[in-house]
């Protein structure tokens, strides 16, 4: 029997290239603000914005084997160009959002369930311009460890630490050639990232034959957080 998995942002960039990795060895289903993307696929997709009020799940399966967690955001300023509301912003959708729908769903979940939440390389390396979503995706690393912990060992709960990924939300950093050499350049493995290279680690996390991994935060990152070659 299929196992049921349910994407948070599964429309677009890595979401949406992880949809595709497992659709046919899961039942998959999604839930953004716009499934337009999904049009004529046979994904199931529900309406949902995570910064809104969560509904109560209409449309999902009364059990769950997966659960990815991909909604974000780059909002990279000086701490002195950021308001307080930034800061409630970035939470609202990095960690809060996240809260709110695992509020929801928790009792659906099957024993051995894969969570798998997204964090950023500069929780690891501080970054200058980062401290907003910094300090949100910080948040859901130590929710991942908390909530492995408490949920051992019914469920696994995992966190992903990419680097730069060329994704609609870093359009703006990767808009010329310029500023995709130079932003290729920062990584020991000279290259940003790909929705594949993030989703094929989500993947990795939620099969049952990785099942002795949790409470662990993987680096997809070309190298940028541990090694220094430049």
């Amino acid at each position: 029997m299929s196992k049921n998995v349910l994407i948070i942002g599964g429309t677009s960039g890595i979401g949406r290239e992880l949809v595709e990795l497992l659709k046919s060895d899961y039942n998959v289903y999604t839930a953004s603000r716009d499934g337009s993307a999904l049009e004529n696929t046979g994904i199931p997709h529900i309406t949902l914005d995570v910064t809104g009020e969560i509904p109560e799940g209409n449309g999902l399966p009364e059990q769950l084997d997966g659960f990815v967690y991909c909604p974000g955001s780059i909002n990279l300023k000086p701490f002195k160009m950021l308001s307080e509301d930034a800061f409630r912003e970035e939470m609202e959708i990095n960690f809060f959002g996240l809260v709110k729908v695992l509020n929801k769903i928790m009792p659906r979940f099957n024993e051995g369930a894969s969570l798998v939440f997204f964090s950023t390389v500069a929780v690891k390396s501080g970054m200058p311009f980062h401290t907003s979503v910094a300090a949100a995706k910080g948040a859901v690393e130590a929710f991942a460890r908390s909530l492995a912990a408490e949920y051992a060992p019914k469920l696994r709960v995992n966190a992903i630490a990419p680097s730069l990924v060329d994704t609609p939300l870093a359009g703006r950093l990767l808009n010329n050639e310029q500023k995709r050499e130079k932003m290729a350049e920062r990584h020991p493995l000279r290259r940003t990232g790909t929705p594949g290279d993030i989703a094929r680690a989500a993947a990795f996390l939620l099969s049952k034959e990785n099942d002795w991994i949790t409470g662990q935060v993987l680096g997809v990152d070309g190298g940028l957080s541990t090694l220094n070659v430049n």
